[in-house]
């Protein structure tokens, strides 16, 4: 398993994967040093993320690898569907998996999400519009929805 650190407008991002794929990507909460030299099988991913919060790249072209249940799959292949720039809520999702009593099990399955933007959980939010749960903190939820708007805030000035 090959392992990278790259910096990210919301903090330094770990990649890792192998020939199979990227099977994780995580916003760091503590200092770890940017990786000097990207490991050949991350540096696809690197350069897609950079990419992204460029504002150049809307989806990504990635071979992914994640580990989970079966469900838990099935929820992140859902989120792979929803388009740049849109929300979901939790109980649309549930409705799109087929059991809208599953509300809870989509809400955990989406928490537990390994591959940090390139599976867009962020853009699943409460029935109300409000930002709920985030793993990696609402502030940065906030952040990925701001950046993904299609409706940028424009200064006066």
């Amino acid at each position: 398993m090959e392992r990278a650190y790259i910096p990210t407008p919301l903090g330094i991002t770990k990649l890792e994967g192998d020939e199979n794929g990227l099977r994780a990507i995580t916003v760091m909460n503590t200092e770890e040093e940017p990786t000097e030299i990207i490991p050949e099988v991350l540096e696809d991913g690197a350069y897609q993320l950079k990419e992204y919060f460029d504002g150049k790249r809307k989806d990504f072209t990635l071979d992914l690898n994640p580990q989970g249940t079966d469900f838990q799959k099935r929820v992140w292949q859902a989120l792979l569907d929803i388009p740049f720039g849109k929300t979901t809520s939790y109980l649309e999702l549930s409705k799109t998996l087929g059991d809208v009593k599953a509300i809870r099990a989509v809400a955990a399955a989406n928490g537990k999400n390994p591959l940090w933007i390139v599976v867009p959980c962020h853009r699943v939010i409460g029935s109300d519009g409000s930002l709920t749960g985030y793993a990696g903190g609402l502030h940065r939820k906030k952040w990925l929805l701001d950046h993904e708007s299609p409706v940028q805030q424009q200064s006066l000035f």
